[in-house]
């Protein structure tokens, strides 16, 4: 018999439009994800994933950095914000923000992000236009739990996207962003049925230590 599992209980956090969240939207309302999405939380008024959840009823929030003094601050009032929803995880979907180590520690093993490129490759920002200027030829994208270290976190999960002759970083990156939703659906997939769990001496993928991140295939 299968075992079956509640819906994960998710609170997204987003700083623009939100692409990834509504690729989450869209498998849970097709069944493929075993997910309830429980909040859409935004530093930005003006970012335009808050209108997509809110058409879909759920709470949106919005927290901004200019009403708190410093970064722990806010990330304590963010902290706060999150857990009246008592999320299975938390899920970074564009959140545009460097977080305080205290708030990373209170959701280890919660907490994931999806970063586009083949992480430990082009940590931070631009990844697209220093993958071209590297001259690689491949790139992707990875999906990890979040830790202190930026962009550091173990890696669950990658998908890989061919550099073409001829790609600039937005065409590079229109072809990673699609890819980028199948693997981000299919690693909270895993999360939500029990599959992956981040242990003291690493990420556990049914029942074993992951030595290295799962691959996608690209579609």
């Amino acid at each position: 018999m299968t075992e079956t599992h509640a819906p994960l209980k998710l609170v997204v956090l987003i700083s623009g439009r939100g692409s990834n969240l509504e690729a989450i939207l869209e498998a849970i309302d097709t069944g493929k994800l075993p997910a309830v999405v429980s909040a859409v939380i935004s530093n930005r008024a003006d970012a335009p994933g808050l209108a997509y959840a809110s058409e879909r009823a759920i709470d949106t929030l919005v927290l901004d950095a200019a009403d708190y003094p410093d970064r722990d601050a806010y990330d304590h009032a963010l902290q706060g914000m999150i857990d009246l929803f008592n999320p299975g995880l938390v899920v970074l979907a564009g959140f545009m923000r460097i977080l305080s180590p205290a708030f990373v520690h209170h959701y280890t093993g919660r907490l994931i992000n999806i970063h586009p490129s083949l992480l430990p490759e082009f940590r931070g920002l631009n990844t697209h236009q220093r993958a071209i200027e590297a001259g690689t030829a491949e790139h992707g994208a990875s999906v990890h739990f979040v830790t202190e270290e930026l962009d550091g976190g173990p890696v669950i999960a990658q998908v890989r996207v061919p550099v073409l002759p001829g790609d600039d970083a937005d065409t590079l990156a229109q072809r990673v962003l699609e890819q980028e939703h199948r693997l981000y659906v299919t690693v909270i997939q895993w999360i939500a049925e029990g599959r992956v769990t981040l242990e003291d001496d690493g990420v556990y993928f049914d029942g074993e230590v992951l030595n290295a991140p799962k691959r996608l295939e690209t579609t």
